[in-house]
């Protein structure tokens, strides 16, 4: 897989969606400190996920990837980063105890903080300026100098990434992750809504459940998989000198490793088969994902999954379906064929927010939740139809009491999404939203197992 590869040989290719720094010995600089930083994954826990990801490709478990779109400065916070951590949480444990299925935990965070952009520009009463393109390039303000490309932001982002990996590690070892604590991770804001109250019910169920352990002598200080969790990170390996910095030779197998995340992915934007992002990611030992839009040809899918996974394993490679609701059927099951007829081993999941963005009357921009749900159900049914594995889910949501998405069980309108509107870039699902598509996923993979 690393022949002829070298961390910097991306250098050599064509690139997409890079901003245009303005201080180039500055930026090199950067790359130097970083590159001298300690990584913030290790290469074992990136191992540890690739075997995962091999039982999920297999049948025998369920992807869950979730968090912000983009990752800010300005709303960094434990509060914030527990709350979803709480919802994902809550979502796959509904889906584990639906399901009896294993669910693998991955965050959107500690490095999702960059977002390709539909072009280099906006404007603004007639004054045009480099488009924002993340936290970790420039600023959202639209002012001249905050939209500068920034190399100390790519430091900010590091030391915020390493600030969340500390608490979610904590999180998910310290005991709040146990069993014990199910009826505890529902958040204040939604506890009168139909979700939470149909989440308690599973969480009382839960704990008859854990109760007869007790008594037939497990408990979680003896069981940690009652007490603990496995979470790891993600994001799009979108700024390639960030990645570069932080990728590492692991003293075990003298593999090469990117330690910014357990895992990343290839954007629908950067996907080129002879391009820089492809050329970085095929020489990385971390499982990785490709995003596939309604553009994607299946030989040209085929191309990319041979570049990035030669050996075929199980346990590498994850196309991410970001369709839209109204082109899953025309567009999806000629991959999935074509794949299943080259024998191809491949993590199937679900993005269902990107093919479903619109933009409201009064001008935010946001997503149908119906349309959400109807891409997921559409994803199950085509795998379904085809004989295959239906193995994840990819969301951007938040554990806050956000406005973004229209509709849901509580549903939020298009005259109310002024109320609690903060994301940087994307719209998110609240975590009302969020619970209710994991218990839509808990039935379909309760009758796709039976």
């Amino acid at each position: 897989m690393t022949a002829l590869w070298t961390p910097d040989s991306w250098r050599s290719k064509p690139i997409l969606q890079q901003p245009s720094y303005p201080d180039q010995q500055a930026l090199l600089a950067v790359e130097d400190s970083l590159a001298s930083y300690p990584p913030l994954v290790f290469a074992g826990e990136a191992r540890e996920l690739r075997r995962q990801f091999a039982e999920v490709t297999a049948g025998r478990a369920f992807l869950l990837q979730g968090g912000d779109c983009a990752e800010s400065f300005a709303e960094f916070s434990a509060p914030k980063i527990r709350d979803t951590f709480k919802v994902m949480l809550q979502m796959a444990v509904v889906m584990t105890f639906a399901a009896g299925c294993p669910v693998v935990k991955v965050g959107r965070m500690a490095g999702q903080f960059a977002k390709p952009r539909s072009a280099d520009d906006e404007t603004q009463g007639g004054v045009t300026l480099p488009a924002y393109r993340g936290d970790i390039i420039n600023n959202i303000a639209f002012e001249a100098a905050g939209r500068a490309p920034d190399p100390q932001r790519l430091l900010s982002a590091y030391h915020q990434a390493t600030a969340t990996l500390n608490l979610l590690r904590a999180f998910a070892q310290g005991g709040f992750a146990s069993l014990d604590q199910v009826h505890q991770w529902n958040l204040d804001f939604i506890a009168n809504s139909a979700m939470a109250d149909r989440f308690q019910q599973l969480a009382d169920r839960i704990d008859e459940s854990l109760a007869f352990m007790r008594a037939c002598g497990f408990d979680n200080q003896h069981s940690p998989q009652l007490r603990e969790t496995a979470f790891f990170t993600a994001h799009e390996a979108l700024l390639l000198n960030y990645e570069q910095a932080f990728t590492r030779r692991d003293s075990l197998t003298g593999e090469w490793y990117d330690c910014s995340a357990h895992m990343l992915w290839i954007g629908d934007r950067t996907r080129q088969l002879d391009g820089a992002h492809v050329e970085f990611m095929r020489g990385i030992g971390n499982p990785i994902g490709i995003k596939a839009g309604p553009t994607t040809d299946p030989d040209d899918l085929l191309r990319l999954i041979d570049r990035l996974n030669p050996e075929n394993s199980g346990d590498r490679l994850n196309v991410i379906v970001r369709m839209g609701a109204d082109k899953v059927e025309q567009h999806m099951p000629a991959l999935v064929r074509a794949v299943e007829r080259e024998g191809k081993q491949v993590l199937w999941s679900s993005d269902p927010m990107h093919g479903n963005t619109m933009k409201a009357s009064s001008g935010y921009k946001t997503r149908d939740f119906a349309r959400i749900l109807s891409e997921v159900e559409q994803f199950f049914a085509v795998h379904q139809a085809e004989g295959t594995w239906a193995g994840g889910i990819h969301i951007e949501m938040t554990g806050q009491n956000v406005t973004e998405c229209i509709g849901g069980a509580t549903p939020v309108t298009e005259d109310g999404l002024s109320d609690r509107y903060h994301t940087h870039c994307d719209p998110r699902l609240n975590a009302d939203q969020s619970l209710e598509l994991a218990f839509l996923i808990a039935e379909t993979l309760k009758k796709v197992r039976r």
